[in-house]
């Protein structure tokens, strides 16, 4: 292929271009943050998932209260008007001593009733207080995404502006160069990446390895405007001014 040395050395800047375009990519795609905001979600998935189970375990208990005071409101109840009829000394003999023995059944029913009552207080209060710890690791979790979104979302922001400056002057460079000449580079760019590399003294600045003496011999012997490959890489060979050639 031929191509005046000038559209030649054009690749070099249009590779420089690209391979910023490519650290611009990665940049973007492996974000510092992205592994902490990972991390970070998980923890906020797991806080809100022991949180919900917290809240339930909170509305449990306190039907659980809610039962209790009912069943204790009700023996409360069944006493006094037990207490009432005996004041009164309503009934027999024989009905006031069973009303009597009642109250004292009904007395240690309450007693019983009121410390699992209680017990269930304890409870609730002890659910209340994960149900608050939990709460506060979710909220905690979820500032904490917040925060690393915001950061990704500026250094992305960031970013994005030097992409669009870059593929800006990609866009105006590229239709200045031959466009066989940018076929092939094109073509070699899709397989490895970096397509042009300038020859620096006897090394490929592509693969960074030196040519044998009759590599170097072959390029010393091309025209100018012969475009050469590196047969090491593959990759466009642009002679310069430090080239040993």
């Amino acid at each position: 292929m031929k191509a005046e040395l000038q559209q030649q050395w054009k690749l070099l800047d249009l590779q420089k271009l690209d391979t910023r375009l490519d650290q611009i990519d990665h940049r973007l795609a492996n974000l510092p943050q992205a592994k902490e905001l990972a991390e970070a979600k998980a923890t906020a998935d797991s806080a809100t998932e022991e949180m919900v189970l917290a809240q339930t375990a909170v509305s449990d208990v306190e039907r659980e209260i809610s039962r209790s005071e009912a069943d204790v409101e009700q023996v409360r109840e069944r006493a006094a008007r037990n207490r009432r009829r005996l004041d009164a000394g309503q009934g027999t003999a024989k009905d006031l001593q069973a009303l009597q023995h009642e109250l004292d059944t009904l007395a240690r029913r309450q007693s019983v009733l009121e410390d699992t009552e209680l017990e269930i207080m304890e409870r609730a209060e002890e659910l209340r207080e994960r149900l608050d710890g939990f709460t506060k690791a979710a909220d905690a979790a979820e500032v904490k995404v917040k925060e690393l979104k915001d950061a990704m979302a500026a250094d992305s922001k960031e970013l994005d502006a030097e992409r669009a400056q870059v593929a800006s002057k990609r866009a105006d460079m590229a239709p200045t160069i031959n466009a066989d000449l940018l076929a092939e580079y094109d073509r070699i760019r899709a397989r490895s990446g970096v397509a042009a590399a300038a020859l620096h003294g006897r090394r490929c600045m592509g693969c960074g390895l030196e040519l044998n003496a009759s590599d170097l011999a072959r390029i010393k012997a091309a025209s100018a405007d012969t475009v050469v490959n590196c047969d090491e890489c593959g990759r466009i060979l642009v002679r310069t001014a430090e080239s040993d050639v």
